[in-house]
This record gives C-alpha cells, structure tokens and sequence, in this order.
C-alpha cells in the first residue's frame, strides 16, 4: 500500500488535486482519508462556543484517530470513517465504512503538521497557491458549503485562518516532497503526482 498526505493552505485547491488524480488513475486503486472527518466530535461544547473553534489549528484535529484508521488500512482492514458537519461542529452517528486499497490519499490542511502521521506518509505533496485566490475560494465555499455571510467569513479568515496558515499550515510545506504550485490548475504539477503513483503501483 502507498500512502499519500496531500496539504496546503485553505481554498488552495487541494480537493481538485485529489479530484483530477483519482480520475487519472484506474478505478478502485485509490481511497481517501479526509483530515476534515476527524476534527473532533465538541458534543460537550455549547453550540455558541463551538462556532469559535479554530479548524486552522492542530489541536482540532483526532490525528490519534486518523493514525489508528491509516494504521488499519494498511494491516488490510477496514475502517469506519467519521463523518463530520461544520454546520453543527459535531460528528454524525453515522459512519463511511472504507475498505483498503493500493493508495490511501489522506488530504487536508494540517496533514503535514503533525510528526506520527508525516512519519506514516510515503509521498509527501503541498498544494501551493495565491493568498486572495485561496481567500476567494474561502468566502465562495464558506457562503454555499457552510451557511456563513461574507462578514463571517472575512472575520474568521483574519482573526484564526490567517494567522494559523501562517504559524502551521505554511512552515509544514518544508515537509513535502513535492510541492504542486497553482493548485488544481497545474495538471503538469499533478501529472508528474500521477506518474510517481503509478511506478508505485507498479
């Protein structure tokens, strides 16, 4: 099995990235492990305080959990995934039932930033791209995905994204092996991705 950690800044177009390589690659070869799943269940929180959660810090993140799921993937056994809502800030009952594979991509911000799982990853990618693209990205999602205004958004970016981006989610880029400039629409940054997978696969 390969292990891939793909990061980068929010709105950078990580999830294009991950979108484009798994339609390059044959089917079934490649599951995803979404850092965003396990942000953690804040049921002991009230609902007023949960909407003041950093999601742009480490601490947000089940990475014990996250390592537990890939450690399991990779012995070949199946996990249950959890499924997360920002509208609530809580974890469903429900759970992804994710069977192993040749590739597990596990993508999200923070992915690089904790030590156990860098150390779990075989290729390590950053997705590089514009502070006002990735801002603009940011308020488009926020607005349609998360129910939040345009103030909201703009608040949240300056008083935690910014600042989080800029003391984690950027200094972890010296951890990647490959860095992907300009987000999903470098298909050459993507294609020399898919090329290092498939001689995996191989």
């Amino acid at each position: 099995m390969l292990t891939v950690g793909i990061a980068g800044g929010t709105g950078s177009g990580k999830t294009t990235v991950v979108r484009k390589l798994i339609e390059m690659l044959p089917e079934g070869e490649v599951v995803i492990l979404p850092q965003d799943s396990y942000y953690r269940d804040n049921k002991d929180i009230p609902i007023e305080e949960r909407q003041k959660i950093n999601f742009d810090h480490p601490d947000s993140v089940e990475f014990t959990l996250l390592m537990e799921h890939l450690s399991m993937l990779k012995s070949g056994k199946s996990i249950e995934m959890p499924i997360y809502s920002y509208l609530t800030c809580l974890r469903s009952k429900e759970t992804i039932s994710i069977a192993p594979a040749h590739v597990v991509v596990v993508e999200g911000i923070l992915v690089l930033t904790d030590p156990g799982l860098r150390s779990m990853l075989d290729i390590k990618v950053f997705v590089d791209a514009d502070p006002d693209d990735r801002l603009g990205r940011v308020i488009q999602r926020d607005i349609v995905e998360r129910g939040r205004s345009v103030l909201q958004v703009l608040d949240r970016y300056h008083d935690t994204v910014k600042p989080s981006h800029l003391q984690f989610i950027e200094p972890s880029k010296r951890y990647a092996d490959i860095i992907i400039p300009g987000g999903g629409d470098n298909l050459v940054g993507i294609d020399v991705l898919k090329t290092i997978i498939e001689k995996h696969l191989k």
